[in-house]
């Protein structure tokens, strides 16, 4: 007689006040091709206070291939989404896709299968970034940014990455209620904060090359603005992980590494932008990420999430 596979994955979706984009990534997992007789449950957790996206989940339910769950996380905030998802389930293992993504057919299962071969408490896929027409000679730059790229094979990995398109055991990366600090609600960098505690107790990390997903920038998103304020807050976590560690050399040491690549992108990013040059973008980003490493302190953090995604999509 077959053994029923067990029903040990949950994949988690946070979402704000993005109906279209969530309904493309729910039916993306719907539309995994492998694996889905793992999956225990597929958990929206909506951050809107309104519940917005409560009738789509409704909509969707008896449709969907896979018992679908709807998870109110009525306080803005991402960290606070990604809690209130985790306490919906008890699976073993969560999958984190975002709203703005969507999955390649095979995503969850090479997910699993990295994740047997390796044994990481992490895992992590690849992402083709896309935005929306009219960005003009920032394309290049922001496929590239809302995008992530890694090794051609599958394997064990020290990078470490965003939570979008990522598996982890239950059990090892997420010991605790709530893993994820809400005081980074509105800042970001809580999945930087847990993996580096991860990290710091000897957990391991693991690539999934074949786990791609689009990640379909929104409009108010894709400008280079945002992105040149995400890579600041990018540069700012080594500071800041340094100083929750009580590492005030590490402190200095990114300091100093700020200020020296502050200097060379700052005059850099002059000689480019006088010449137009087609990569300038891309030179802005490294003096933003190095201005990062130097102004890490509070009240620098910018506001990117939580309140101020309500404020975007009001």
């Amino acid at each position: 007689m077959a053994v029923e596979p067990a029903k040990d994955v949950a994949v988690i979706i946070p979402t704000l006040r993005r109906p279209e984009s969530l309904e493309r990534a729910l039916r993306s997992v719907f539309a995994q091709t492998k694996a889905l007789d793992r999956v225990r449950a597929v958990v929206v957790a909506d951050n809107d206070p309104d519940g917005s996206a409560a009738p789509l989940i409704e909509r969707l339910r008896h449709e969907a291939p896979v018992p679908l769950t709807y998870a109110h996380a009525p306080i803005p905030g991402v960290a606070t989404a990604r809690n209130v998802g985790l306490a919906a389930t008890d699976a073993a293992l969560i999958a984190f896709l975002d709203d703005d993504e969507a999955a390649s057919p095979g995503w969850l299962a090479a997910l699993l299968s990295a994740q047997a071969k390796t044994g990481a408490d992490v895992l992590f896929g690849p992402i083709r970034g896309r935005v929306p027409k009219g960005t003009g000679w920032t394309t290049a730059y922001l496929e590239r940014f809302f995008g992530r790229t890694g090794p051609t094979e599958t394997g064990l990995t020290n990078d470490i990455h965003g939570c979008g398109n990522s598996l982890m055991v239950r059990a090892t990366a997420l010991p605790d209620d709530a893993p994820f600090d809400t005081a980074m609600n509105e800042t970001g960098g809580e999945d930087d904060r847990l993996f580096t505690g991860l990290q710091a107790r000897g957990g391991t990390f693991g690539w999934a090359a074949d786990a791609w997903v689009d990640e379909f920038a929104p409009a108010d998103r894709a400008t280079l603005r945002y992105a040149l304020l995400r890579a600041f807050a990018y540069g700012q976590s080594p500071s800041q992980m340094a100083a929750d560690r009580g590492d005030r050399a590490g402190v200095i040491k990114w300091m100093l590494v700020g200020a020296v690549q502050t200097g060379l992108w700052g005059l850099a990013s002059i000689a480019v932008a006088i010449l137009r040059r087609p990569n300038r973008a891309d030179v802005y980003d490294r003096l933003a990420r190095g201005l990062g490493k130097v102004f890490w302190t509070k009240g620098f953090e910018p506001r990117l999430y939580g309140a101020a995604m309500l404020k975007r999509t009001a």
